[in-house]
């Protein structure tokens, strides 16, 4: 293996690349510092990686117009959506030396004869791009410049991007992109989980600066440089004409004159991004209401013992059966249910209100307070030439689900409907052909055109690592490699949000009613913050919507903000919400800084202490060319002893947070050691499932099936086998995105039950053949051949989407009661298959099978049959558990979905004909531009992705 010297090599000199940890400050533009010595890249040609569509995320309005018109591409939109493609067909034959032909090599540096552009938007900064895939590689000789050329080159691939993202942040989304139905579900979902004033947004970043110490003054100086490049770009490409053309589209900019202004950029909206990521990949509990709801009507039917044993086990906080990423025993309790609850707030039945959000509709506004997906017109005159781009935004942006259920919906603010995403498969090094360890590991963002991630190199003082950011935030590689090591993270979801029940009171001493804006805090009726966002819009080239405004209100509490009103007992309360990381958004910076800092992470030890130092939840993953590890972050809040945390709570001061503390939301932590962490196990697998042993889950869906099963099951047979390699965990990776869950992990079960006894019906038979043939081809949802756009096993896999809701429905309902059977899957969604509409951009959106009730399909099956199932009632739902009756019904259920069309199962959309299976389950790019990408076969793997495996070490 020959040692690469990584360079940045400019068209007409060779810069080295820069190694150290002083922090040479630029006074002004033209200061540039000696050039340090070149960096080592110990991965050799073993690190690779992909992110599709491709770098280039913005367009100018000459550009989005060819594409509308003629289907051409600017440079680089989409060159990685091939090979990405590629690979769900390509795997069964791949080897190591194929590895490039899906994904690009992420050695450090560009080749002299592989340069495409370089540019210096000042002396101490080099942004030097390949010609393959136009990646920025950013080379400074200051940790000014380092960072400046950081936000620069954001600014050339995600400027339309990041200004629609801290509109989101902001709760300003309708304004900036227009008032369409999805528009307005959106903004109405996030503002709510991260309201803030710009006072508040501006002491986030002073409690960074005054309580992290240097990293924290470090991390505030390098994200104004940061913002200082985005701004310089900003700056540039308006005068120069060459900025994104949605600006255009959107009414910002007047495509002759040139008139408009794209606002400058602030420290604070990088506040207000972190936010929407935190929000998107790395909160995790809250629904404590949903819960409380849902436990009611099961003790409704059964009274409240039996009533809250069925509860439970529903809820499966520690199911035995369950896939784990430690699985080696070792036990890290948190959140689990006490023996004897103290301070839990249940609602008296019947009171619970929803607290009202939007007021003062006017215009436009006023239709969507009736039917939210609908919203009168009134398209603007459009020039000729532009007639293609009009209304290309009048379905909105972004899904109005992005962040859980939409407004409105019976599933908003239910955890479960959050999009934790992602996933890895590390394997140490005593299990691999060379003897050190192998990762393939990626974060499942979803699909979207231009992708929220952006690629970059980062090397200057102190800095050294490439991989992606989110664009906005990209002050630091968030996902990566270093030198000699590299990391990932899948979306933990463990519990940091609890729901506090305050009591209301009325100032004068009078009785409050349930609509009282004043509560009790330690025993002093304290007024309710009111904060509010007033929004307007009107109709613009790109959306047609009528022109409308209204009000965005919420009250924010000393614990939290109000979400729910009740009576307890029949006093009024209000219930608030209180997430660990509210008014810390972007104190996960520190983490990040020493993930980047070479003289920082030098091994498993120092990496697990960077990413304690990240307060969101997630689980970090980490390879080097000898050791592995994991460790799951986030602001673990210590709670008051024996509370249940999955029930709203009373709040008064012997149930709150250890050390709680309103002003900056602070309280105790519970301390690293108790996080659930591993250095060296066997093999690791993560695809949001549960982490160890009594770290209970925070909402409903950690079963006996999980499509962590898809990976444990294949990196298990591979360790055993032994032998590793990166093609084989690759391999293992794609064979488990391209599979269906329910009828790898449940059909076996349900095909025991329905051939229990001759099937006399020719079509049944028929039915449950085809569906034996789908699962011993391994239950595929795979193109016969790349282009094909047809399935193996077409009529199985039509039959499977057709019966699963049916049966679960026929197995669970007539036992549960319609009421019970109702609030449970308002808690948990029966199915989620990739033809579905959810995930983090709606249809289309590749990660599927998280969230279904599989897991209670094969307990209930197996207990039917006879079979040892732990955690779990001892008679079965299906046919009240008898084998026949259960039978009956599962055949009744497949001879309806045998009876429906691919027509009725695959009805269509905006991108594909009723029938159209294939295309049903694709992928599409959700564009949040003015450029879209062809559909591709689905998998459900993470969007951006690395495999990596270090032969050497510093």
């Amino acid at each position: 293996m020959r040692r690469r010297i990584a360079r940045l090599r400019t068209l007409t000199t060779s810069a080295a690349l820069v190694l150290g940890a002083s922090l040479l400050l630029a006074p002004g533009p033209g200061a540039a510092a000696a050039e340090p010595p070149p960096v080592t890249d110990y991965c050799g040609d073993n690190c690779a990686d992909i992110l599709p569509p491709g770098a280039n995320g913005n367009a100018t309005l000459a550009e989005i117009l060819s594409h509308r018109v003629f289907g051409t591409q600017p440079a680089h939109a989409d060159d990685q959506l091939g090979p990405y493609d590629a690979l769900s067909s390509g795997y069964p034959s791949l080897t190591d030396d194929k590895l490039t032909e899906f994904f690009n090599d992420a050695s450090f540096g560009v080749e002299p004869d592989q340069v495409a552009s370089v540019t210096k938007p000042r002396d101490d900064v080099t942004i030097t791009r390949d010609k393959k895939y136009g990646i920025p590689h950013i080379q400074g000789t200051t940790r000014y410049g380092t960072e400046f050329g950081a936000g620069f080159a954001a600014g050339q691939d995600r400027l339309w991007l990041i200004d629609l993202f801290r509109h989101i942040g902001r709760g300003e989304l309708t304004p900036f992109a227009g008032g369409a139905p999805s528009n307005q579900g959106l903004e109405q979902q996030f503002w709510p989980q991260a309201p803030y004033t710009e006072q508040d947004l501006e002491r986030q970043v002073e409690y960074i600066k005054s309580t992290q110490g240097e990293r924290g003054q470090r991390a505030m100086e390098d994200a104004q440089a940061y913002v200082d490049g985005l701004n310089a770009y900003r700056e540039k490409s308006k005068n120069g004409r060459y900025f994104p053309g949605e600006y255009v589209l959107t009414g910002k900019i007047d495509a002759i004159t040139n008139v408009g202004e794209i606002q400058p950029f602030k420290v604070t909206d990088m506040i207000a991004l972190a936010s929407v990521v935190g929000g998107l990949f790395g909160n995790g509990g809250g629904g404590e209401v949903e819960s409380a709801l849902s436990l009611l009507a099961a003790q409704q039917k059964y009274g409240v013992e039996k009533g809250t044993e069925v509860w439970e086990t529903f809820r499966s906080r520690n199911d035995p059966e369950t896939v784990q990423t430690i699985h080696d025993g070792s036990s890290f309790p948190y959140a689990g249910k006490p023996d004897k609850a103290r301070g839990t707030a249940l609602p008296d039945a019947g009171s619970v209100e929803r607290e009202q959000l939007v007021y003062d509709r006017e215009g436009g506004a006023k239709a969507t307070a009736k039917n939210p997906t609908k919203a009168p017109k009134d398209p603007v005159k459009a020039p000729k030439k532009l007639k293609p781009l009009q209304g290309m935004y009048d379905d909105g942006v972004l899904p109005a689900d992005l962040f859980g259920g939409a407004p409105g919906t019976p599933g908003a603010g239910n955890p479960a409907n959050k999009k934790g995403m992602s996933n890895a498969l590390v394997v140490s090094g005593k299990h691999t052909a060379s003897g050190n360890p192998v990762a393939v590991f990626g974060p499942q963002t979803g699909y979207f055109a231009p992708q929220l991630l952006m690629q970059q190199e980062l090397q200057g003082p102190g800095i050294s690592a490439r991989g992606v950011s989110f664009a906005g935030v990209g002050m630091y590689v968030q996902l990566g490699r270093g030198q000699d090591y590299a990391w990932s993270a899948t979306s933990a979801g463990q519990d940091i949000t609890d729901t506090y029940a305050v009591e209301l009171c009325a100032p004068g001493g009078g009785t409050p009613g349930k609509d009282a804006t004043h509560y009790l805090y330690r025993g002093t009726c304290t007024p309710m913050d009111k904060l509010e966002r007033k929004n307007a819009w009107k109709p613009t080239l790109a959306d047609s919507t009528a022109a409308g405004s209204y009000r965005m209100q919420v009250f924010r509490t000393n614990y939290g903000i109000v979400t729910h009103r009740a009576t307890i007992d029949g006093k009024p309360v209000a219930y608030v919400s209180l997430r660990s990381t509210y008014r810390h958004e972007a104190d996960s910076i520190i983490g990040f800084q020493m993930l980047n800092d070479p003289s920082y992470v030098k091994d498993a030890a120092t990496f697990k202490k960077a990413a304690e130092h990240i307060s969101y939840a997630f689980n970090w993953f980490y390879a080097d060319s000898r050791d592995t590890a994991y460790y799951n972050s986030g602001a673990n809040p210590e709670r008051a002893k024996d509370i249940d945390p999955s029930f709203p709570v009373k709040a008064q001061q012997a149930y709150e947070w250890r050390d709680f503390d309103p002003k900056d939301n602070t309280s105790a932590r519970t301390p690293s050691a108790e996080h659930p962490n591993s250095v060296n196990q066997d093999y690791y697998i993560s695809w949001n499932n549960k982490q160890a042993d009594d770290f209970s889950a925070s909402g409903f869906g950690l079963g006996a099936v999980h499509r962590g099963d898809l990976l444990d099951d294949r990196v298990k047979k591979l360790v055993e086998k032994g032998g590793v390699t990166r093609s084989s965990l690759t391999q293992a990776m794609a064979e488990a995105a391209v599979t269906d869950l329910r009828g790898e992990q449940v059909l076996p079960e349900l095909l025991k039950v329905v051939r229990g006894k001759p099937i006399d019906d020719p079509q049944l038979a028929k039915a449950v053949q085809q569906l034996e043939a789908w699962g011993k081809a391994g239950s595929q949802r795979k193109e016969t051949a790349q282009g094909s756009h047809a399935y193996a096993h077409p009529d199985a896999v039509r039959i499977m989407d057709a019966w699963w809701p049916l049966l679960v429905e026929a197995a669970f309902k007539p036992g549960l009661g319609p009421d019970l059977y109702g609030s449970l899957t308002a808690q948990l969604g029966v199915d989620e298959s990739p033809s579905a509409g959810h995930g983090p951009t709606g249809a289309h959106a590749g990660s599927a099978f998280q969230y279904g009730w599989w897991g209670y399909a094969d307990k209930d099956l197996r207990t039917v049959l006879g079979q040892p199932v732990e955690g779990w009632t001892k008679t079965a739902y299906c046919g009240d558990g008898k084998l026949d009756a259960c039978r009956d019904a599962l055949l009744k259920t497949l001879g309806q979905a045998v009876a429906k069309p691919a027509s009725e199962v695959y009805p269509g959309d905006a991108s594909c004909k009723a029938g159209e299976q294939w295309c049903a389950d694709a992928v599409i790019h959700r564009a949040l531009g003015g450029i879209t990408h062809r559909a591709v076969q689905w998998q459900n793997r993470p969007t951006y992705q690395q495999v990596v495996e270090f032969p050497r070490h510093r």
